[in-house]
């Protein structure tokens, strides 16, 4: 007799993200959304926000304290990008790292940006940056044969120390996540 659930590993969170790609298909470009209402800052997970760029928690992280960094104007290319944009893109990547490192004691990182939908962009239209904060020993097998990720914290966790803690190390934001 076989176990009818050997086969199955449960995600329900899974739908949450499934469901959010045809919501964006319909309303459009969720940065651009973000971008537009900064009165929802808090329900987004948007961390801070500078005269031209955002930082933003990924909803469906590959760690712990996945955050992307996005030009408020929606540009898909890094020559779109104005020299002061450029400029500010990546200091708000420096100190993004720079907030990681001490939020989640982060051991390593992976900073990067996907062009195109066959590079892994999941929205091609609006350059973002990501940073993912890597830990030794944190590849396990759970994502290679279960095809799942293992985030330890919530996202409304972590986002209320992130912007607690961006305020104390003087970068950009918003002390207690509260809308600035």
């Amino acid at each position: 007799m076989t176990n009818e659930f050997h086969d199955n590993l449960w995600a329900p969170w899974r739908m949450e993200y499934i469901q959010s790609l045809a919501e964006e298909a319909e309303s459009g470009c969720f940065l651009c959304n973000y971008r537009d209402a900064p009165e929802t800052d808090d329900e987004n997970h948007v961390v801070w926000r500078t005269s031209d760029v955002m930082v933003v928690m990924n909803r469906f992280p590959y760690t712990n304290g996945h955050l992307l960094i996005a030009p408020l104007a929606h540009k898909a290319d890094l020559h779109d990008l104005s020299d002061d944009e450029m400029r500010n893109i990546w200091w708000q990547t420096r100190d993004t790292k720079t907030l990681l490192s001490e939020a989640v004691g982060a051991q390593g990182f992976n900073i990067g940006i996907n062009f195109g939908r066959c590079a892994g962009a999941g929205l091609p239209g609006h350059l973002h940056i990501h940073v993912v904060p890597r830990w030794n020993g944190d590849t396990n097998y759970m994502a290679v044969v279960g095809d799942v990720r293992v985030i330890p914290q919530s996202l409304d966790r972590l986002y209320q120390r992130l912007c607690e803690l961006s305020v104390r190390l003087g970068l950009p934001g918003k002390a207690g996540g509260s809308p600035s």
